[in-house]
């Protein structure tokens, strides 16, 4: 019996330092077991790396930067779908999903799905309000307050301590060690997120991540949990390892079920030095390391393809303890070309082998 095959438009292409989470959940999609993929590439800048990768995607097409408003968003899409006959759409940014979210019932109407949260439990995971979610659902999180002023720093230096963590909104975390290292870090972030500045009481231990999926109806679909192994600069984890957890995973039980989580997404987690695990970030869509659960037997990309489509989809029960994700960089030769014909006329055509086409 031959499979269904679907075509999946996918967001953050950009594979660099800061790796958004397009390529990973692509390379789930493809090795999905209930359907073929075809995958157009959605990016924002020439340069993202997905754009060109062989093999990956079938077209790409630029689309506006979320600062553009949902009704440029709309218009391009709309475009997009009359070229390509979308099935499902996946976002992976955290900037760009108010957006996604707020097109999803015109989407639907066109016959496009998308399997994301709902606009309350987005809000409510946020950074900003991270301790009241804290408080309500009963899970430990370390203290976090919001600023608009590099001066509120002094304010509450006594309640944070030396070293806290600087926060933008979206994106960027940093280590401040002193008072000097906290108003350079708030103001290097409000150039580029803009405000609040969110400076969160620093908790020491070891860092572990869980991606996981939501049915919307308090049932864990997958969850994976991995330590880091390295992490880079920004924060990035360049390598890491599934582990068993029974504790981590009962809290992520009941992170799905008291909220009612609908669609991917990643807990940030420390645990402390005395065996307290500690809720850092909520992030509200499939992380970069997402290949590691497709890698040990949970592939989340293709579960929430199927559950944006309608299906029913039996929760994972098991995956492969000890597995080790480790990325890398590479170098790619691309024709000049290609990479002119994408700036200018924003998209680029591949044959079905993933080349590129005139």
């Amino acid at each position: 019996m031959s499979k269904p095959r679907y075509t999946i438009a996918v967001t953050g292409l950009n594979a660099i330092d800061s790796p958004g989470p397009g390529v990973a959940v692509i390379r789930g999609l493809l090795e999905a077991a209930s359907f073929d993929a075809r995958i157009i590439g959605l990016a924002y800048e020439s340069l993202e790396p997905g754009i060109y990768m062989p093999n990956l995607t079938n077209h790409t097409y630029q689309i506006p930067y979320p600062t553009a408003g949902t009704d440029e968003l709309m218009e391009r899409l709309t475009y997009i779908h009359s070229r390509e006959n979308i099935d499902v759409i996946i976002p992976n940014f955290d900037a760009e999903l108010y957006s996604f979210m707020k097109l999803e019932p015109k989407l639907k109407q066109m016959g496009i799905r998308m399997f994301l949260p709902t606009f309350e439990q987005f809000e409510e995971r946020h950074k900003v309000n991270l301790t009241k979610f804290g408080e309500k659902y009963g899970i430990d999180v370390p203290l976090g307050i919001a600023i608009t002023d590099p001066a509120e720093i002094y304010k509450h230096e006594k309640e944070l301590d030396f070293p806290l963590m600087v926060k933008g909104k979206w994106y960027d975390a940093y280590i401040a060690y002193n008072m000097e290292q906290a108003r350079n870090y708030f103001n290097k972030i409000a150039a580029k997120w803009g405000y609040p500045v969110i400076l969160q009481k620093f908790v020491h231990g070891t860092e572990y991540n869980v991606t996981g999926l939501g049915d919307g109806n308090g049932n864990t679909i997958a969850a994976v949990p991995m330590r880091k192994q390295y992490i880079t600069d920004k924060g990035k984890a360049w390598a890491g390892i599934s582990i068993a957890d029974e504790n981590l995973m009962d809290l992520t039980r009941r992170f799905v079920e008291s909220t009612g989580w609908r669609g991917g997404f990643e807990l940030e987690m420390m645990k402390s030095n005395d065996g307290r695990y500690y809720l850092m970030e909520i992030n509200p869509r499939i992380p970069a390391w997402v290949y590691l659960a497709v890698g040990v037997g949970q592939n989340i990309p293709e579960a929430l393809t199927r559950l944006a489509l309608g299906e029913k989809v039996e929760p994972y029960t098991n995956y492969e303890v000890g597995k080790l994700f480790i990325r890398y960089a590479w170098d790619m030769i691309v024709d000049r070309s290609d990479f002119e014909n994408y700036s200018v006329n924003g998209e680029l055509k591949k044959d079905e082998h993933g080349k590129e086409t005139l």
